[in-house]
């Protein structure tokens, strides 16, 4: 099972990609296995020293108490020191975000796949979607010559 923020190859150009553990509440985990999950507006930031992840939405578990849980709350990300660094290097290089790409389970605990990117400008996006039409176009017709 593998939840991918759909938005983020439309929106960005991945140069780097990093797996990040995720600290979650355990009707957080259970929301995840049902897919309660939204990534689209989530992004990540890095404040003093640390990885978050800000506004991804977990929603809440249909049989957990929900008395104050905010369902895009900031979760703490879990990173090697040297992975940090690396991040932190091109982020201050100028012209990167941090964006997650996909949430999964791996040996029984939740991982976050984060990405360093550059966002696409608006004629690339364009350039994007005219290619997928010809390349959806060209598979019709070998699909229908046999």
């Amino acid at each position: 099972m593998k939840i991918f923020n759909k938005a983020a190859p439309s929106k960005f150009n991945v140069e780097e990609k990093f797996e990040a553990g995720i600290q979650l509440l355990g009707s957080e985990v259970k929301a995840i296995r049902l897919d309660h999950v939204d990534l689209k507006s989530a992004y990540v930031k890095l404040m003093s020293g640390e990885a978050y992840l800000i506004n991804a939405k977990i929603f809440p578990y249909q049989y957990s108490r929900v008395e104050g849980y905010m369902e895009d709350r900031t979760r703490k990300l879990l990173l090697h020191k040297k992975e940090l660094l690396k991040i932190k290097n091109m982020l201050d290089t100028g012209k990167y975000t941090v964006t997650p790409l996909s949430l999964y389970e791996k040996h029984g605990k939740f991982k976050l796949e984060i990405g360093v990117a550059k966002g696409k400008k608006q004629h690339e996006r364009r350039k994007d979607l005219k290619q997928q039409a010809i390349n959806r176009d060209q598979e019709r017709e070998l699909k229908n010559e046999f």
